[in-house]
């Protein structure tokens, strides 16, 4: 049956003898790797950030990327990110439970249609647990400056423990740095006079105190974002007196995938599910398939509504006034001072259950003016009015810059400071120029105004996969997104945008706060359209340095890890799963 096959790999033979007359090649150039073509080389990642990027990265990655070493830094005590961090009164999702979850870990026993911010955080707690990625994590570990080594192709990462009395700084190293921090993960104090002064006490939704005692207290929350409008109904049922400041303007929507939702709840707030409910979602598989399915397409087929003039976005209009109106009917100057000149999902819809409601209760006093300044026990606003107030919380959200968190060092001694100090610019919103062997997670230009944003995440840590299947697999040093790559995703964006209803003039986290400008958080397109996207990776827009400078190093030394392991499969391309048999006949062209 032929020779006997070889289990190791030889080295490389000196090549024979010719009368031919040709013209030697340097040795030098023709160095092979001493490496099959298929054996991935030991490659080394750090992922910052245990949320649920990070714990989406601790899972796939030692799935998918062999000869792995992992490391998972997160500067708190717990994985989880943001659902960790933030545990204000009222914190919980504002799209669909069963929307905000792992599409291999589904959960029948969400206890809300809008879960709670506690049993989120428990979710992926449990869901970190079960697929081992505690392993790599380590906790109460900040990081203070990362910086790419040019010379080596590695990232000098300084680490700060901050669970120890010295906070002592170490030094790790990296092929690749991995971000996943997010967008919203550093909290910031709003630009208002006097603040400091303030002798009650003062607390930010992003940094709460949970021993905070503010019942029977005279309450001011400042905002009119996500987390106030979650706040707010909260507090107002145990607080003497509360006043709201909100200078903007915004749209409470109903609630999102509205036909189910109502049909379960039609005063629209937010609803537990039954025993009952829960029961038949555990009992009959298909049952809850279908349901999460139809959820699932119907927050998908919302992504008309962004577009400017579209006839979804004008019946939002009409239904979202009607149904403000209807509802703060008891003080009808609440509608005229909150209802919007701007379209709906200008700034981030919101349902809201239960905001619209409480605003108009007795005990609460909605002020849309703007705060002059604050003396040590009091709000004075522009129109010269004090009101004494015993705790103040700031719902003021984020820096949204991505500059300001540790100094990120890449090619040339280039600070991603100063590189974003304009605007953040990126491709496709998972890497940048001048930053070689850097991927980012919930980067610039990642967010999704509608739809599935979990989806999204799970698929930019499938193309960081590959991505690293690539550096592992040719040989290479560096993987870059080429600057044209860069500019060409910044073009689209600018070309993109104009049509929707972001670049309307609202003030917005999505423009950094500002009412015009550009769209630095959403994605451009829908969120199938990242989807599709990420799906399918284009690595002709990527610069590569290869280890040895060696170009061809790629092709190893001729043999295959089958050809080298003694009790390897070496005729695998005959396994029934990977022959793809065509159909007899032909198969018919697919017309989309």
């Amino acid at each position: 049956m032929g020779e006997t096959p070889l289990t190791t790999a030889p080295s490389s033979p000196e090549p024979e003898a010719s009368n031919e007359n040709t013209t030697p090649i340097p040795a030098a150039t023709v160095k092979l790797e001493q490496r099959a073509v298929d054996e991935p080389r030991r490659i080394k990642v750090i992922v910052i950030g245990a949320g649920i990027s990070g714990i989406l990265a601790g899972i796939r990655l030692p799935q998918r990327v062999p000869n792995l070493e992992l490391v998972i830094y997160d500067k708190n005590p717990e994985v989880g990110g943001t659902w960790w961090e933030n545990r204000y009164p009222g914190v919980a999702c504002d799209i669909p439970s069963h929307s905000y979850q792992a599409s291999f870990e589904p959960n029948t026993r969400w206890s809300r249609f809008y879960a709670s911010g506690a049993e989120i955080e428990e979710y992926w707690k449990s869901v970190a647990r079960k697929y081992g990625v505690y392993q790599y994590v380590q906790l109460s570990r900040q990081i203070v400056e990362a910086r790419f080594d040019e010379e080596r192709g590695k990232w000098l990462v300084k680490v700060q423990r901050l669970d120890t009395p010295e906070k002592e700084i170490f030094q790790d190293e990296c092929d690749v740095l991995y971000s996943c921090i997010g967008s919203l993960n550093q909290w910031k104090w709003p630009d208002i006079k006097g603040l400091h002064d303030f002798k009650g006490k003062i607390v930010h939704s992003a940094n709460w105190d949970s021993s905070l005692d503010y019942e029977d207290k005279n309450v001011a929350v400042i905002g009119i974002g996500s987390s106030a409008i979650q706040i707010v109904p909260e507090m107002q049922k145990k607080v003497k007196m509360m006043d709201h400041y909100a200078r903007g303007k915004t749209w409470i929507a109903m609630p999102f995938v509205s036909e189910w939702a109502e049909a379960k709840n039609p005063d629209g707030k937010d609803f537990y599910f039954t025993e009952a409910d829960i029961q038949r979602f555990q009992d009959d598989p298909e049952y809850f398939y279908q349901y999460r399915r139809e959820l699932e397409h119907e927050l998908n087929s919302a992504h008309t509504v962004t577009m400017r003039g579209s006839d979804l976005q004008k019946g939002a209009i009409s239904f979202f006034t009607e149904n403000m109106k209807t509802r703060l009917a008891k003080k009808p100057e609440i509608f005229a001072s909150l209802l919007p000149p701007f379209p709906p999902a200008c700034r981030r819809l919101t349902p809201g259950p239960g905001y619209l409601e409480a605003i108009v209760q007795d005990n609460v006093n909605f002020i849309p003016q703007e705060i002059s300044h604050i003396t040590s026990d009091a709000i004075v606003t522009e129109d010269g009015k004090v009101r004494p107030v015993d705790i103040i919380v700031c719902a003021t959200g984020f820096d949204t810059t991505w500059t300001k968190r540790y100094p990120l060092i890449g090619r040339g001694g280039k600070d991603i400071g100063e590189k974003w100090k304009d605007f953040p610019e990126t491709y496709i919103s998972i890497a940048t120029d001048e930053f070689p062997n850097y991927f980012i997670n919930l980067g610039p230009n990642s967010g999704v105004g509608t739809g599935s944003l979990t989806i999204v995440l799970e698929r930019a840590v499938d193309y960081v996969c590959q991505a690293l299947q690539k550096i592992q697999r040719e040989n290479i040093k560096t993987m870059e997104a080429k600057a044209s790559s860069v500019q060409t995703f910044q073009r689209y964006c600018e070309a993109y945008f104009p049509g929707t209803v972001f670049t309307e003039n609202c003030r917005s986290w999505y423009k950094n706060g500002k009412a015009d400008g550009k769209v630095a958080i959403l994605w451009p397109g829908s969120c199938l359209h990242a989807e599709r996207v990420l799906s399918n990776p284009r690595w002709e827009d990527w610069q590569y340095e290869y280890l040895n400078e060696s170009p061809h190093g790629w092709l190893g030394n001729g043999w295959t890890m089958a050809d080298v392991k003694p009790a390897a499969d070496r005729a695998y391309y005959l396994e029934r799963s990977k022959v793809d048999v065509p159909p007899e006949g032909g198969a018919p062209i697919t017309m989309i």
